[in-house]
């Protein structure tokens, strides 16, 4: 629900919060008693998001937000009845650890309540609206939706995408609970104006990589039976060798005869390979690599390619089935990637 996207600040007094000042740095923070600058403040150019407050009542926030690339993490404060509405999906899983006051967040399912001890996990549908009440405090961390897929990846040793299905609810107070508070406050300690973290970028990735580890192993998701089986047997060589010629030339118009000869095996031998430890098939696989090569070149806002160039350039010669199928794998269209 919260974005790290924006970094402008309100000059304006804010009753009740301007009193308590600890822990908040002046820098990237955002202070204001309207709704329509904490809609700014919250919005993201692809999932924009609308603040009211209920029956025009006074208002007031403190928001500060600090990046850490794939991962971001704020400290907020609000005061007043805020009513919060996300317009678009997010490419952040966000994740509330509250300090004081309560929440309620909509869901497909039942509504979800967010009060101290108590975390919610949010996969940043437009349903995950919500209402926040009088006097309300919380971290939020932020996780790319890329960075989930790959790390859950590696840890299945097979391709995921899309949607994770995870458990809104987290208790706080079982040991995973209270170490995940530990470790997002470290990490929002971290990334302050001089913070240790911030001249150690390699400890600053591997605490990023803890935290998002640890809420994929203790949280359930779609993938959690499968997590808390025995680790399967690693890949054997002819299917990494496939998978190492299939990155090599993936803008190239290989077939399913070329992956084989390259990976030393029968065609076969190949698809029952992939299909045995991966999951998938050769040449999905080669699609899935396509499609998110594809997907990385209309992220870059220096490119000044058209959405048919990237398309061309990794093989989709349909033009409406490659849209169709990129909006099903990132939630938008590549115009809409390419727009920013």
């Amino acid at each position: 629900m919260l974005s790290n996207s924006h970094t402008r600040k309100s000059s304006v007094q804010v009753p009740g919060l301007a009193a308590t000042t600890e822990g908040f740095e002046r820098k990237n923070m955002h202070i204001g008693t309207d709704p329509d600058e904490l809609s700014a403040i919250l919005s993201t150019p692809r999932s924009p998001i609308r603040v009211a407050a209920l029956d025009n009542t006074p208002v007031a926030f403190r928001c500060k937000f600090l990046s850490a690339g794939l991962v971001a993490v704020a400290d907020c404060a609000y005061e007043g009845t805020l009513v919060v509405k996300r317009e678009a999906p997010s490419d952040k899983m966000i994740i509330f650890l509250p300090r004081q006051g309560d929440a309620i967040f909509d869901s497909p399912r039942n509504p979800i309540h967010s009060a101290p001890g108590h975390g919610t996990i949010l996969e940043g549908e437009p349903s995950n609206g919500g209402r926040m009440f009088g006097m309300r405090r919380h971290l939020s961390l932020f996780i790319d939706k890329s960075k989930i897929a790959s790390q859950l990846s590696h840890m299945l040793d097979r391709t995921i995408s899309g949607k994770i299905d995870i458990h809104p609810h987290f208790d706080l107070a079982s040991n995973p609970g209270l170490a995940l508070v530990h470790l997002v406050d470290q990490l929002h300690r971290g990334l302050c104006e001089n913070g240790s973290l911030r001249q150690s970028p390699l400890a600053l990735a591997s605490l990023c990589d803890v935290v998002t580890y640890l809420i994929l192993e203790n949280c359930q998701h779609r993938y959690s039976s499968e997590l808390a089986r025995s680790a399967p047997a690693p890949a054997p060589r002819h299917v990494k060798w496939a998978i190492d010629f299939m990155q090599e030339h993936a803008a190239e118009p290989i077939s399913l005869n070329d992956i084989a000869t390259a990976a030393k095996v029968s065609v076969r031998t190949l698809q029952q390979g992939f299909r045995q430890f991966r999951n998938t098939s050769p040449m999905a696989h080669l699609h899935e690599i396509r499609m998110v090569a594809a997907h990385r070149d209309l992220l870059d806002s220096h490119t000044q390619r058209t959405v048919a160039d990237v398309a061309a350039t990794w093989g989709f010669s349909h033009l409406g089935r490659f849209a169709a199928e990129y909006k099903k794998r990132f939630g938008r269209l590549p115009s809409q990637t390419l727009k920013g």
